[in-house]
């Protein structure tokens, strides 16, 4: 059996991929699931960062399988992309016997990063609420839902998307996640909100909600502990807390990933 492949892509820093990463993980491993990681942007290692300082956290936590891949540092380009291909292919081999592998990307692009969304079976794009982040995936002038240009990065996905169909894979289920948000509705959240849900459309993705901006996440990034280990962790609950993970099982459902 192959895993299922969740890909966190955006060619953007700072977006929350590397948190919604290890709190798919987490939650993945707390159903008794066989899990691996990989981390393609290792030089940066947020993701094994993360799970680092969750090795060293105290009580009975679960890891997933994990694997960090460094950009070849080869001045021969190709001999450079060789060097990563067979890296990568190694780590997927590697954890070929989890049912799931959740992979993070860099915010930019890389070989290794269109290597991982080739591979992705769901591929997740975290989004801040600004048009600067939009910018990503689309251009757009004065918000004009008309006239919109899909980006660099929605085309590369688009044609990852076309070279697996014409391979018989199964269609890459792509989820666009508004990601950070804040409790306030203004007319800037509500602009995004159409310019996305008109590329949506267009490009064929579905769109959904991550997680509001919370002081919580970059508590829990310290501990290595996620919203799932709260129970087993000193910290006080409040109602910020059960919020949070209320958009958390919220986001699980609307992946929809398989066996679940």
């Amino acid at each position: 059996m192959n895993p299922h492949v969740i890909v966190l892509g955006n060619e953007k820093g700072g977006t929350g991929k590397s948190t919604i990463a290890m709190h798919v993980v987490v939650y993945l491993l707390s159903k008794g699931l066989e899990v691996g990681t990989v981390d393609v942007d290792a030089r940066q290692g947020t993701l094994s960062r993360y799970l680092e300082l969750r090795r060293s956290a105290v009580g009975n936590v679960k890891l997933p399988e994990h694997v960090a891949i460094f950009r070849s540092e080869d001045n021969d380009r190709r001999k450079a992309h060789l060097l990563e291909s067979e890296a990568f292919y190694a780590a997927m081999e590697k954890l070929g016997h989890c049912n799931f592998v959740v992979i993070d990307t860099p915010g930019n692009d890389t070989h290794l990063s269109q290597l991982a969304h080739a591979q992705a079976d769901t591929l997740i794009t975290p989004l801040n609420d600004s048009f600067v982040d939009l910018d990503v995936l689309v251009k757009v002038s004065n918000q004009d839902t008309k006239t919109l240009h899909p980006s660099i990065y929605a085309e590369m996905v688009w044609n990852q998307r076309k070279e697996r169909a014409s391979r018989g894979g199964k269609p890459i289920d792509w989820i666009v996640i508004r990601n950070r948000l804040t409790t306030l509705y203004t007319k800037n959240r509500k602009d995004i909100n159409a310019v996305l849900e008109a590329l949506a459309k267009r490009i064929g993705f579905r769109l959904g909600t991550g997680f509001c901006e919370r002081v919580i996440f970059k508590e829990l990034f310290l501990s290595g502990l996620t919203l799932l280990d709260l129970e087993q962790s000193n910290m006080a609950m409040n109602i910020s807390h059960v919020s949070a993970r209320q958009e958390l099982r919220e986001l699980i459902n609307f992946m929809k990933l398989p066996n679940l």
